[in-house]
């Protein structure tokens, strides 16, 4: 696998520089030299934009009558500490328009409603919860006995932001896609994971054959990137909304995504969640990423995953300070 990533990238960096084209709306749009829309780059993808509507219409008044430019005023007063990150660790929001949530499908702005009988983990990053392994949530745990006890993405199995599908959350908010004429690669910075999508039309792999992060399959509609993800394991959740909680399983889940330039220059990223096993109907989120100024960074975590020894070390210390 990793001989096929590194062949996969070095084919990429040899990708000739894109053209330009003429667009219908007479505005010079960038091709590549095979003539496919040119979506490469380093994309920022951090907002301010609730995953869901409130539940309630004046919470949902409120989003839309404050200005995103004040949400993170510098003389606005001090938040409670949370005992963890200092405020230069966490990203500032990219997508500022006043919306009120980043699904746009249901129109409601809500998850839709979760079948009965389908397992929702809650857990928490200031204390373990009770539960029972697989541990789908990414931050968190229902113990110390071992890795397997605590959240996928403190294991460094897939990252808090990364996915798929991509949704932001504190920091590390960047992605890189690369494009050849038959694949494309979507890089995430934490983790640094990264999914190669073949555009051959081949089929997807066999039903039993499952991964963390699906098996893609990609294709041009007109100028828009679809790129449809199944075979997930059902270690993971079918949709995370937040670090700490996981819903389902992701045995059932199709995840299509859709890229796309927009006027402002930006990438549009709609994602939508389909699990017939899970949820009452699909739904569709969507956000803009914007274009980023700097490189992506090494995001080392199992090279430097000191937290998860020292959990685990502390508990077993604590075990023999109790004999």
């Amino acid at each position: 696998m990793t001989a096929c990533r590194l062949l996969a990238i070095g084919c990429v960096l040899l990708v000739p520089a894109a053209v330009w084209a003429q667009s219908s709306s007479g505005e010079r749009a960038a091709r590549t030299a095979w003539g496919a829309p040119d979506l490469q780059g380093v994309w920022y993808f951090h907002t301010n934009i609730p995953l869901e509507s409130p539940p309630t219409a004046s919470e949902a008044e409120a989003i839309m009558s404050s200005s995103p430019r004040h949400w993170r005023a510098p003389d606005a007063p001090p938040e409670e500490t949370t005992g963890a990150y200092n405020a230069f660790w966490v990203d500032v929001a990219a997508d500022s328009r006043q919306r009120t949530s980043q699904i746009i499908d249901p129109p409601d702005g809500r998850i839709p409603e979760i079948l009965p009988g389908v397992e929702i983990q809650v857990g928490s990053v200031w204390a373990d919860f009770q539960g029972s392994r697989p541990v789908r949530y990414r931050s968190g745990g229902i113990g110390t006995d071992g890795p397997e006890d605590r959240g996928v993405a403190v294991r460094c199995i897939v990252g808090f932001n990364s996915g798929p599908p991509m949704v932001a959350i504190g920091y590390n908010n960047n992605m890189q896609l690369f494009q050849t004429e038959d694949y494309v690669v979507i890089l995430n910075e934490m983790v640094h994971d990264a999914r190669i999508v073949p555009l051959d039309g081949r089929d997807h792999l066999p039903h039993g054959m499952r991964q963390w992060m699906g098996d893609s399959r990609g294709h041009w509609d007109g100028d828009t990137l679809v790129v449809e993800t199944t075979n997930f394991t059902d270690k993971t959740s079918s949709f995370s909304p937040y670090i700490a909680v996981a819903i389902g399983n992701g045995a059932g889940l199709t995840l299509v995504e859709r890229f796309s330039r927009t006027d402002e220059g930006n990438l549009r990223y709609e994602f939508t969640v389909t699990d017939p096993t899970t949820f009452s109907r699909p739904f569709t989120a969507a956000t803009d990423m914007v274009p980023s100024a700097g490189p992506i960074f090494e995001f080392a975590c199992h090279e430097g995953n000191y937290g998860l020894a020292n959990i685990l070390a502390g508990a077993r210390a604590e075990e023999r300070e109790a004999r």
